[in-house]
């Protein structure tokens, strides 16, 4: 009489037996394993299931996602950007400064796109970057981004900003002595009202575009801003590259304002 598997399992036998790695298999599952169907391979090579990738966090736990670069990434494009501006600044300052080719250049187009709109377009333009039009949307949204989330440090740094208008222009006017296109005088370089389109729009996008669900603040910045230096140059106030030395010079200080304005609260910033 053959004997039956159950009478094999009571003649002495402890218990079942684990299986056994088979030769000739990838994987086989080993005693021990914190649950049955955890797959270990026979050549000692690692698995190659994303599973198998993934890092353990602190408490050696199987899960944990690899780090992102996404904060270098973002890092690595604000040092560019930092870098072109910059570089950018200095060429146009020391030909501005030198009488270069790049200069002469700039006068010959400027004299030939003077007072070819009307001076009801290009005014109002020019406009968007005196101290009272600009200054009351920069103090707007002070207020605004101190009322709704109690952000004082990007707002500390956007009215530094601001701060630092006359006291990089000024030097650097009196330094240059660049003459006007039509006025008499001399200190038109950099574009003062350029700067202060600059930081008063764009400094006040960076402050509000948290609160909002849609990103538009900044793209309305830009719009105004390029605007404003339009109509400088159209209406005769700047030479171009007054305005493009401008942009760049506080193109510098909005990045920084930017990487300052990054240092907030870990809570949830509410969206409206």
């Amino acid at each position: 009489m053959e004997e039956t598997s159950s009478s094999r399992a009571t003649a002495g036998d402890p218990g079942p037996e684990p299986p056994q790695p088979r030769p000739g298999r990838a994987t086989a599952h080993t005693a021990g394993a914190s649950r049955s169907g955890t797959p270990h391979r026979s050549d000692g090579r690692s698995p190659q299931t994303p599973r198998g990738v993934r890092q353990t966090g602190p408490a050696d736990r199987i899960g944990t996602t690899p780090p992102v670069p996404m904060r270098s990434a973002s890092r690595r494009s604000r040092a560019a950007a930092l870098a072109l501006c910059g570089t950018l600044f200095a060429l146009i300052t020391w030909q501005v400064a030198a009488h270069g080719p790049l200069r002469r250049a700039d006068e010959r187009l400027g004299r030939a796109v003077f007072r070819d709109v009307p001076d009801a377009l290009t005014q109002p333009l020019a406009d968007l970057g005196s101290m009272a039009v600009a200054l009351p949307v920069l103090a707007a949204a002070v207020a605004w981004t101190l009322w709704r989330g109690r952000r004082w440090r990007p707002a500390l740094a956007t009215v530094l900003a601001m701060a630092a208008v006359p006291a990089l222009v000024i030097p650097l006017k009196v330094w240059i002595a660049r003459p006007g296109p039509l006025e008499p005088g001399t200190g038109w370089y950099p574009s003062g009202h350029t700067a202060t389109a600059t930081v008063a729009y764009c400094g006040a996008a960076l402050l509000v575009t948290p609160y909002l669900r849609r990103r538009w603040a900044m793209p309305v910045a830009v719009v105004l801003t390029v605007a404003t230096g339009i109509g400088l140059v159209l209406r005769g106030y700047h030479w171009p590259l007054d305005v493009l030395g401008s942009w760049c010079l506080f193109g510098v200080v909005l990045l920084v304002l930017n990487s300052t304005g990054r240092h907030r609260s870990s809570g949830r910033i509410p969206t409206g």
